[in-house]
């Protein structure tokens, strides 16, 4: 008899990941999406410091509506990457590690992150 040792294609948008893996995931994007930020974020704020016509090139650039839903999608970032670190501590200390509290926290931080981001975003 031959042995198979073929590699398996597995498509993992068939599989049903629980709430805390995809927290999880959306942790790592968001951290990820934060370092790809920082040298446009490092530009703006050279840009502004460079005087007066450079702090209004800076403010036309962070008022276009492009850039806006970036800043808005970086702020969700920011609190998701906030949330679930401070899940993650909690965890470290055994706090919230059973199945069920988990489950809680991780649908906490997926619900929580986008509504601060949202009142976050509004009052500035």
């Amino acid at each position: 008899m031959m042995i198979n040792n073929r590699p398996v294609f597995l498509n993992l948008f068939q599989f049903r990941f629980p709430i805390a893996a995809i927290m999880s995931v959306g942790h790592r994007a968001s951290g990820v999406l934060m370092v790809l930020a920082f040298p446009f974020l490092v530009y703006i704020l050279d840009l502004s410091l460079q005087g007066e016509a450079g702090f209004a090139a800076a403010r036309e650039i962070l008022q276009s509506l492009p850039v806006r839903l970036v800043l808005f999608l970086l702020l969700w970032a920011l609190m998701h990457h906030l949330l679930a670190g401070i899940r993650f501590l909690l965890i470290d200390f055994d706090i919230g590690v059973g199945r069920e509290q988990a489950r809680l926290s991780a649908w906490f931080v997926m619900l929580a992150a986008p509504l601060l981001a949202l009142l976050v975003g509004v009052l500035s």
